[in-house]
């Protein structure tokens, strides 16, 4: 077993990304992109971090891994040697070598960038005018544009230079993908899962002052091996040269990951926030509990939530090192899940004290920042609210978002007329189902759905019932490799032959903006230089997702076909309902002290609360 020893964890300098604190402070951005697919922000960072963007990386897929670094090796002119299924502990070297590399082409190009002039055009000019206007480098490199004394317009450049940050080369590992591997005799790798391994694989990188970002709830095998490695221990300094960020979509969730981690001697740097509907890929729905409450309860608790957990990781982390801490760490608190203005953007990062934002989607429409091929490209921006659905189709049995008419979906639907459904399931990290085998299998492939089809034959169900369980089997989509594609053919690379369909996952946000545009472009949208919504009906952030949980909810009801009348059921229905309730008195106040001002925020609010009335009425939830 290789964890990294913390003596041989070295601090890189000279433009390589710097920590999260330090990131945003010295470049200044407000936002980072988020994760996106497995394809699509798998070379954010090698596009954007030398603009002092922050990114983040899927590294659960490996072979994707391995053929990004074999793209790049050849980008870079440097030699390419692939890491074979065959070596031990394949999969966290593939993603110790690419993220490696990674660190290593945006440190060349940070020092690239100190080296350009300041000329129209440069790198480096794009640099600080993308900054947001009332950033304090970005006003002193105004007034080095416009200073008359050359010899003080050369100081000015070399000081602003030596500011030059890039932004954190960050992962993100969706805790619940961590099936067991097992070896050539049938038994299961200690320590091989699949997200156990990926940590490993980023544990083992050079990459220092960037984080892992923990998806989809707590895993305790994943994090009980947090806690045997000194990688994310603070140093002398009392610094962290590797953090841990936790995504949530409420604060319960927070305060127990964050002890149940503080235990281990590992301090969360960062809880980012996620609507649990309003957001893209799987999506994980609350109570009814909606984004605006769960800030303002994050806002109201912060320090108690530091305390508690502090409370626990300073014993922890002495008994594990040795080292005291006198007061916390940093803990930064940001959101993210369709935010689209700048004026929801200042209002969510002002009104609830955040550190910054996440913008996912709309970056899908700009090839500068994420990997999208040209034919889901023009899907993206043709698409409507109606072509953005919240399905089944996802082998984890959780609502996911999906783009209509993409190409695995054309493929989909192919192979189930000609009576071949189902995938051949090459890359298995989507094995949960033990239905009909001993080892799990996925839900979407071949041999799962030709075994759930011949017992549902067997048991001679009405026809309207066996064509509805038929196509609930059928709808299952391989997300693996879908979900890779994009980078196969954006860089006409080979990934797996003779399956090249893509899967694309955006968030409801995504149909609001409708063009392809330049990094510099979003940035400006970002920072209120220009308006790229394209959809002036759109509700604001909270009412798009107030309506996504309220059409939700209908959903669950018409599913249940009746169980609103069983007792557990009525009485999480009544806690949804009651959670939308309070969340419309929480808006309906902001609205009336105008702490929001949208033109349709009140009257949407209306309608909701007749709408959440009628669905009590209907189901006698009353």
């Amino acid at each position: 077993m290789n964890i990294t020893d913390k003596n041989n964890i070295t601090s890189h300098q000279n433009g390589k990304p710097g920590n999260a604190e330090t990131t945003k402070l010295q470049s200044g951005h407000t936002f980072h992109i988020p994760v996106m697919g497995l394809a699509f922000t798998v070379d954010s960072p090698v596009k954007v971090a030398r603009f002092g963007i922050s990114s983040v990386i899927s590294i659960i897929e490996d072979r994707l891994m391995e053929m990004m670094r074999g793209h790049y090796c050849a980008v870079a002119g440097m030699e390419y040697y692939p890491i074979s299924v065959q070596e031990p502990d394949y999969r966290a070297k593939r993603i110790t070598n690419y993220l490696n590399l990674v660190n290593t082409i945006v440190h060349k190009q940070m020092q690239k960038l100190k080296e350009e002039a300041f000329e129209i055009g440069s790198e480096v000019a794009k640099y600080f005018e993308m900054l947001p206007n009332d950033s304090i480098l970005k006003n002193m490199y105004s007034d080095m544009i416009h200073c008359p004394n050359p010899i003080e317009k050369a100081q000015k450049q070399s000081y602003l230079k030596s500011q030059l940050v890039a932004g954190s080369i960050d992962v993100n590992i969706l805790t619940k993908l961590d099936g067991d591997v097992w070896d050539k005799n049938g038994d299961i790798i200690s320590d091989g899962s699949n997200a156990v391994a990926a940590l490993r694989g980023y544990i083992n990188s050079d990459l220092s002052n960037s984080s892992i970002v923990f998806s989809a709830g707590l895993n305790p095998r994943l994090y009980n091996y947090l806690e045997r490695t000194n990688a994310f221990d603070p140093d002398q300094n009392l610094q962290f040269k590797k953090r841990v960020i936790i995504k949530v979509s409420d604060y319960r969730s927070a305060l127990v990951q964050g002890k149940f981690l503080a235990k281990k001697g590992i301090w969360v740097s960062e809880f980012r926030i996620e609507s649990g509907l309003n957001c893209g890929g799987h999506a994980f729905a609350t109570t009814g509990y909606l984004l605006g409450p769960v800030l303002e309860e994050f806002k109201i608790h912060r320090q108690a939530l530091i305390n508690d957990i502090f409370e626990i990781y300073k014993t922890a982390i002495s008994n594990k090192t040795g080292i005291q801490f006198t007061q916390a760490p940093a803990m930064q608190v940001t959101v993210q899940g369709g935010v689209g203005t700048y004026e929801e953007d200042c209002f969510l990062r002002s009104h609830y004290d955040l550190s910054g934002t996440g913008w996912g989607s709309p970056f899908l429409l700009v090839p500068e920042a994420t990997t999208v091929d040209d034919h889901t490209l023009q899907l993206l921006s043709a698409s409507k609210e109606e072509d953005v659905i919240l399905s089944t189709y996802s082998p984890m049995g959780i609502p996911f978002y999906y783009l209509k008419g993409t190409t695995a979906d054309v493929h989909k639907h192919r192979k189930i007329a000609e009576g071949k459904p189902g995938s051949p399931c090459p890359e298995k990290l989507l094995q949960f189902n033990t239905e009909f085998t001993e080892r799990p299998i996925c839900s979407a492939s071949q041999r799962y759905q030709s075994l759930k089809l011949e017992q549902l034959k067997g048991l001679q169900l009405p026809e309207a019932e066996f064509e509805k369980k038929k196509a609930e089997v059928l709808a299952k989509d391989c997300l693996c490799v879908g979900l890779s594609n994009a980078a196969s053919l954006s860089y006409n690379a080979p990934f797996l032959k003779k399956q090249q369909e893509v899967n694309v996952c955006p968030g409801p946000n995504i149909a609001n903006f409708s063009s392809v545009v330049s990094l510099q472009k979003m940035i400006d949208h970002i920072y209120g230089r220009t308006d790229l919504v394209t959809n002036k009906q759109r509700s604001h952030v909270f009412i798009a997702e107030l309506k996504i949980y309220i059409n939700y909810l209908k959903e669950q009801l018409i599913k249940g076909d009746g169980d609103a009348a069983d007792p557990k059921r009525k009485s999480y229905y009544q806690t949804f309902l009651q959670n939308m309730g309070d969340a419309i008195r929480y808006y309906q106040q902001l609205f009336n002290d105008a702490v929001i001002t949208h033109k349709t925020f009140g009257q949407s609010l209306q309608s909701a609360e007749t709408e959440i009335a009628a669905i009590r009425q209907e189901y006698s939830l009353l």
